[in-house]
């Protein structure tokens, strides 16, 4: 489609001021911004302000990107990916864009000119905490590097007005507080109203015969909602390219009912406008399965419904054809909560738009591709029928009809197989009637995917077993990775100097190169800086908490950091029984030679998982009484650090020297945190799960602290009986230390506190910390011994970083392109004309 120009505005051309990279054009720029957006003055203007006007300062920069991209998308009509997201964790955006831009130390040198402190102006920006954790934190790496790799795409996904919850900890306890990332603004985003949508929920379908006498079948809602997009441009680092995260917030069509006012009902007349945006008000924690069930089936129809019917807009626009959707749009599940959009695009296919069944369901195949993140069976979605047909009865004749089709092929494939029938049926029929959601997903796309090795085959052989029986062609992997401009460059600029010092820069984009590194290993005089510049990271994160926590850490000290979502499975409990061993040790023998370490904690825990919460208040009650006991002598100390982000994350990743990924093998999917810390010089200590297996096989085994029962041996543990009391009784130190939790040592004398988790560890064990126990600790004991040893824990440290180069989410990215998305680059100019 050519795009349509006004010879009278052919000779125009943006102003410098909005364009322009020089340091004295930035300046002028950001007072320009200061005084026309934000309406201040220097002697008026709030650190806030300053921030404000110096983000539509980098904005400005990178519109020009933005619509020459959409200009030669639109010419083109590239074949696009549609990242659909329930998540986006995206982090703070101001200082990843100056990344981006290159323009990083040029802001830094003109706000500085201007009296101004750039980190300062950084930690001002109020950060969109529009996910949970890993998964919405990939979606975010992923858009970093489809932008940057020039691949054309969209992220779809909801504009929760109050994301994730602030966490404060009140005497030991988490205490959850609202996020009110927009109270100041964004400048992020620009509103579409003009694309807006409009959802419907409820009421009842009809059916009816058109015009050609076909049978059709009409929805009739008994509400609707509108959708508006707000849209965020994403650069690529070093590129033209600068895709768009499109994000729907939940509106009323009406947002006022004058018969109501006028009648009297003062609340009648803006209810539909409060129920309404209610869809997008919040983020329900994912891990909390008990509440708001109603509203996250509600939240998901939405922003896939939304977004579908955008791709619509964008085809027709494009003058592309309705068959060809699957050619011009490759859209990608992140998890299961998107899958309601295979029904909602059979329903705009077959109702909306007239297309007989098998065309329809040929184009919805051919277009989704679905990533499982997960091998929890409880986090596999189901919903109870009852409630889903009251909110989509359209959906659920849907998907009816895609589940007798789909029966009809597994029945011919497998003869009188009943018992397979009714495991694979999108309908559970045995516990109280649910559509399974990660079953429909599975039937409607072309491509699953896990997000590691591991993770792939135990989908393979366990979660969707069935499924892989069926269609073995549709089943492969493709391991996680993250982005080296966060997680590197931008959160470690010392370290990133120092490299690039020794084998430039070509490894932002190609991290393979930090393989370069290895060369430098047995450089004793590298060595010395790599440790040196470690070291003043952790002086400056010692300082961090000495300010926040008022506590005093050793910077000599191993930091020993488990950083993470709350989750009896990740074990944030077996760390703590660690610390509370080498207390006990102490306190038998208060002079023993001990490596001094410091244990750093931090992560949220959904607001109704009671033993998360629990495990929180456990290490910050440890923590009370290890922090001030004479005995120690300094020598452990353990930090909470609360309200954990992106943001926060940037700052601890670079400081650690131990990494914990402690999960039950084949409990974690993949996991990004352990790729992080590895990726900033950190050593491992962690099971065979996840990708943890396969980060152990690039660092090298030497190189990695490896403990614990392997997903196997879990199975066949489970299987024979696990019986969590023997281990008690026959291991004296796990005794001393479960005892010593009970007696109150830890609770102020209350031994009633922490007997839940106690008694759950005792009873049933879930996630066999018992049984890993005695592998844990004295895998611990050789992580105190190898840090004694300061060039041979450097060399190691220098190795894990060196060898990375596989969980650059570039590569991931690559990965997708080349077998699932089938999309080529598209590259941008900036010469283009836009008038």
């Amino acid at each position: 489609m050519q795009i349509a120009r006004n010879p009278a505005l052919a000779d125009i051309r943006v102003e410098d001021d909005r364009t322009g990279l020089s340091i004295e054009t930035l300046k002028r720029a950001f007072l320009d911004n200061l005084f026309y957006i934000q309406g201040k003055f220097p002697r008026l203007a709030s650190k806030n302000d300053y921030y404000m006007a110096l983000a539509y300062t980098v904005r400005d920069r990178l519109l020009q990107r933005w619509l020459s991209t959409a200009a030669t998308y639109t010419e083109n009509a590239s074949r696009t990916v549609a990242y659909l997201s329930a998540e986006f964790l995206m982090g703070p955006q101001l200082g990843n864009n100056l990344i981006n831009l290159g323009i990083y130390d040029a802001v830094k040198q003109a706000v500085e000119e201007l009296g101004l402190d750039l980190d300062e102006l950084l930690e001002q920006e109020d950060e969109p905490g529009l996910g949970n954790g890993g998964l919405g934190r990939l979606a975010a790496c992923f858009l970093d590097s489809l932008a940057t790799l020039e691949i054309p795409a969209i992220g779809y996904g909801i504009r929760y007005e109050f994301g994730i919850f602030s966490q404060g900890i009140r005497d030991g306890w988490q205490v959850e507080i609202t996020d009110k990332w927009l109270s100041r603004g964004n400048p992020w985003e620009l509103a579409r109203p003009e694309w807006a949508v409009e959802v419907k929920l409820g009421g009842h379908t009809e059916t009816y015969t058109d015009e050609h006498g076909q049978r059709r079948v009409r929805w009739v809602p008994y509400e609707v909602v509108k959708g508006v997009p707000y849209d965020t441009p994403l650069l690529g680092y070093r590129t033209n390219n600068c895709n768009t995260l499109r994000l729907w917030s939940a509106e009323a069509p009406e947002s006022f009912d004058f018969e109501a006012f006028n009648s009297g009902d003062y609340l009648g007349a803006v209810y539909d406008k409060v129920t309404s945006e209610n869809l997008s008000k919040v983020l329900y924690p994912n891990d909390n399965l008990s509440q708001g069930k109603r509203l996250r089936l509600a939240q998901q129809i939405f922003f896939v419904s939304c977004s579908l019917q955008d791709m619509l807009r964008i085809l027709q626009q494009q003058q592309v054809p309705i068959t060809d959707f699957a050619k011009k749009f490759t859209i990608q599940l992140n998890d299961t909560h998107p899958s309601i959009a295979i029904a909602e695009l059979m329903r705009l296919l077959v109702d909306e738009r007239g297309l007989p069944w098998d065309l329809a369901w040929q184009i919805t195949q051919n277009s989704f591709a679905y990533t499982n993140h997960t091998l929890l069976p409880e986090a596999l979605e189901c919903w109870d029928l009852a409630m889903f047909e009251q909110m989509l009865p359209r959906h659920l004749q849907i998907i009816y009809e895609i589940n007798h089709h789909f029966l009809e092929a597994v029945r011919a494939k497998f003869p009188n197989d009943n018992d397979r029938v009714a495991r694979m049926s999108l309908i559970d029929e045995n516990n109280g009637r649910r559509v399974r959601m990660a079953h429909l997903a599975c039937v409607g796309s072309h491509a699953i995917n896990g997000v590691a090795a591991l993770h792939t085959e135990l989908l393979k052989q366990d979660v969707l077993r069935d499924f892989y029986e069926m269609y073995p062609e549709k089943f492969q992997n493709k391991t996680n990775g993250v982005t080296p401009r966060r997680f590197v460059l931008l959160s470690n600029p010392r370290l990133s100097k120092l490299i690039t010092g020794k084998i430039g820069d070509n490894w932002v984009r190609h991290l393979d190169d930090l393989r370069q590194l290895e060369s430098y290993v047995e450089d004793a005089s590298f060595r010395e800086e790599w440790w040196k510049t470690k070291h003043t990271i952790k002086e400056e994160l010692a300082a961090y908490i000495k300010q926040h926590n008022g506590i005093t850490v050793d910077p000599y000290s191993i930091f020993d950091i488990q950083a993470k979502r709350f989750h009896e499975y990740k074990r944030q409990h077996l760390n703590a029984m660690h610390i509370v061993t080498l207390y006990n040790r102490i306190k038998r023998n208060p002079n023993i030679d001990i490596t001094p370490r410091t244990f750093i904690f931090g992560g949220k825990a959904a607001p109704g998982y009671f033993i998360a919460k629990l495990i929180i208040k456990l290490i910050n009650s440890i923590a009370e009484v290890v922090n001030n006991d004479p005995d120690v002598r300094d020598r452990l100390k353990v930090v909470f650090l609360e309200n954990y982000s992106v943001k926060f994350a940037q700052r601890v990743y670079p400081a650690a020297d131990l990494s914990e990924q402690i999960s039950t093998a084949g409990k974690e999917a993949s996991g990004t945190g352990n790729m992080k810390f590895a990726l900033n010089g950190a050593l491992t200590i962690g099971t065979l799960d996840g990708a943890n297996v396969e980060i152990r096989e690039e660092v090298g085994a030497e190189n990695f602290f490896l403990f614990g029962l392997t997903a196997q041996d879990v199975y066949a543990l489970r299987a024979s009986g696990y019986d969590p009391s023997h281990y008690y009784h026959n291991d004296w130190e796990l005794k001393e230390v479960i005892d010593r939790i009970a007696s109150g040592d830890f609770s102020r004398g209350d031994r009633n506190l922490f007997q839940p988790l106690l008694e759950s560890l005792l009873n049933w064990d879930t996630y066999l910390l018992l049984a890993d126990y005695r592998f844990y600790v004295d895998c611990q004991e050789r992580v105190s011994q190898a840090y004694r040893n300061r060039e041979h824990w450097t060399r190691m440290s220098i190795l894990n970083s060196a060898r990375m180069g596989k969980f650059s989410s570039d590569r991931s990215v690559r990965d997708y392109c080349r077998d699932i998305w089938k999309v080529q680059p598209v590259k941008v100019s900036l010469d283009k004309q836009l008038f």
